[in-house]
């Protein structure tokens, strides 16, 4: 166990959340667990996972063997694009709970909005049961645009507590971010470091790293965290996830900061997932 202390935010819902969190996403199985266990005790305490990923019971078991107290650890899950059908999601909920052998999640999140099913806000609704049956602690989304949450606002009057969506710098998102800003939303980064390597390579990027005597990957994450936003990177390697974790001890300027928001790309979103028409089956 190391002593690094990550700061905690606070969301519309009265909870808190830890400030940078650990992803899951094709950690598997027994070395999937391995993996995981080495992040807790390393001293991550947010575990984001998803039905889709096939990785819940690892999660559980991750969280069981790493003899933290449950308590202290918050874990994710989300709901997968085909059980949006309000009893099908909340089906999920307790799917998910009983594979992970957990008595609840910290967060239950609608993955995709898949609009052309128009079933989300039914999704919606199942967690906000599912949250009042203490099956979940705190409820959000994942990949939704502003005129998603707006309606999910409009029609239950549930505010997300977090959406996550892909953010890194070539994508920088700033008009979705200052929205969820505006409604008190959490922006949560999936794939902070962008899913290749590119950004790390980022001549402007390294030459901020070599000033503060750190490494890429570590300058973009603080970058994520002075945006305001929760990087949720992933690091098999105990140096590399110890690495990641390293990012409370330094402060980028404000130059600094606008320098890494300039790589912001029109075409920076990666692999066509625009929420707008993407569909997670």
């Amino acid at each position: 166990m190391n002593n690094i202390s990550i700061p905690y935010l606070q969301m519309n819902d009265g909870h808190t959340v830890p400030s940078l969190g650990f992803g899951t996403y094709k950690l598997n199985g027994s070395s999937g667990v391995e993996t995981m266990v080495k992040a807790l005790k390393a001293g991550y305490r947010l575990l984001d996972s998803a039905f889709k990923y096939e990785n819940e019971g690892a999660v559980g078991e991750a969280v069981r063997r790493s003899g933290i107290p449950r308590e202290q650890i918050q874990v994710t899950s989300k709901v997968p694009g085909l059980r949006h059908r309000y009893n099908e999601a909340l089906y999920s909920v307790e799917e998910s709970l009983y594979r992970a052998g957990l008595d609840y999640y910290d967060f239950y999140l609608i993955h995709w909005p898949n609009p052309s099913q128009d079933l989300y806000v039914e999704a919606w609704q199942a967690l906000i049961e599912a949250r009042k049956r203490g099956l979940v602690r705190s409820i959000g989304c994942s990949n939704f645009l502003p005129e998603h949450m707006q309606r999910l606002i409009d029609e239950t009057g549930v505010v997300p507590a977090v959406n996550q969506i892909e953010l890194y710098p070539y994508f920088i998102q700033q008009g979705q971010r200052e929205w969820h800003d505006q409604h008190g939303i959490i922006t949560q980064s999936w794939s902070p470091l962008g899913r290749d390597s590119s950004a790390m390579r980022e001549p402007v990027i390294n030459t901020i790293a070599e000033k503060h005597g750190r490494s890429a990957a570590q300058v973009i994450l603080r970058w994520h965290i002075q945006l305001g936003a929760l990087p949720i990177p992933k690091a098999t390697s105990p140096s590399r996830q110890l690495e990641n974790l390293s990012v409370f001890d330094f402060e980028l300027s404000s130059d600094e900061m606008s320098v890494i928001s300039a790589l912001d790309r029109p075409d920076g979103r990666r692999k066509d997932q625009h929420p707008a028409y993407y569909e997670e089956y």
